[in-house]
């Protein structure tokens, strides 16, 4: 397992974006040459991207210690090149890191990885797409089409900083005793919520607002989750799903 590339983005000027920033986006990320620093960037609102030389524009969503990180496995985005048709560089995904041979769609929640010599990072949650990053990709339906799939990715926290570049090896020092997935943590936010109890197994691991969000469910509905309507399960909102409007399901529901 190793990093294939790290990558960074500056902030563009984008039609499709509603960045508090002024229309300003982090998405197009780059490989960068040589050695970068990856640390902690403070909570959510605040902080940014936890890689040196990234920018992210709109801190409402994006960023924050439980969202430091960004990774993506090149088997992934090889999965999305034969479903889209069209080649994908690493990076076009805005992920910060590219990997080779990480099962990410099956990473634990709390699983932590040790990239290069010292850094030590924390799977958190899987991406719930919004409107920029469809806008970004120009494909019409696109974020319906990435919740169904749940090929997302893994957000990152940072546990111990440090310096990587392309080429580190990847290596999984914790696995915790519990079976929330990355992937199956998205689902219970996104189109499957009856999951949601599940997720608390995790505990403080799991990203902050996928934490509350699943607690707020078992206190309204009890651990065996609120019955479906007419065969499908409920639904998270935006709202509910701590992301920008547009990324959960009201819209994933009313597009193409």
């Amino acid at each position: 397992m190793k990093l294939l590339t790290v990558n960074a983005g500056r902030p563009r000027r984008m039609p499709y974006t509603d960045a508090a920033a002024g229309g300003v986006t982090g998405i197009d990320k780059q490989p960068v040459e040589g050695p970068v620093w990856v640390a902690d960037p403070g909570p959510k609102g605040v902080g940014g991207s936890g890689v040196g030389g990234d920018t992210v524009c709109d801190l409402r969503h994006h960023g924050g210690s439980d969202q430091a990180v960004y990774a993506f496995a090149r088997e992934d985005l090889d999965f999305w090149e034969g479903e889209l048709g069209r080649p994908l560089a690493n990076g076009v995904f805005g992920e910060n890191l590219t990997t080779s041979g990480v099962d990410i769609r099956n990473a634990l929640i709390g699983e932590r990885w040790r990239i290069g010599p010292d850094l030590v990072l924390e799977a958190t949650s899987g991406r719930i797409p919004c409107r920029t990053f469809q806008g970004w990709l120009g494909k019409e339906g696109w974020m319906k089409r990435f919740t169904h799939r749940a090929v997302t990715g893994a957000y990152l926290r940072v546990i111990t900083p440090g310096e990587i570049r392309a080429g580190d090896p990847v290596e999984i020092v914790h696995r915790p005793a519990h079976d929330v997935t990355v992937t199956l943590a998205f689902r219970a936010v996104t189109l499957e919520r009856e999951l949601l109890p599940r997720l608390l197994v995790a505990g403080e691991a799991l990203h902050a607002e996928k934490l509350r969000i699943a607690g707020e469910y078992v206190e309204k509905y009890g651990r065996i989750g609120r019955p479906a309507v007419g065969g499908t399960p409920a639904r998270a909102s935006a709202e509910e799903a701590g992301q920008a409007p547009g990324a959960a399901d009201p819209a994933l529901a009313n597009q193409p």
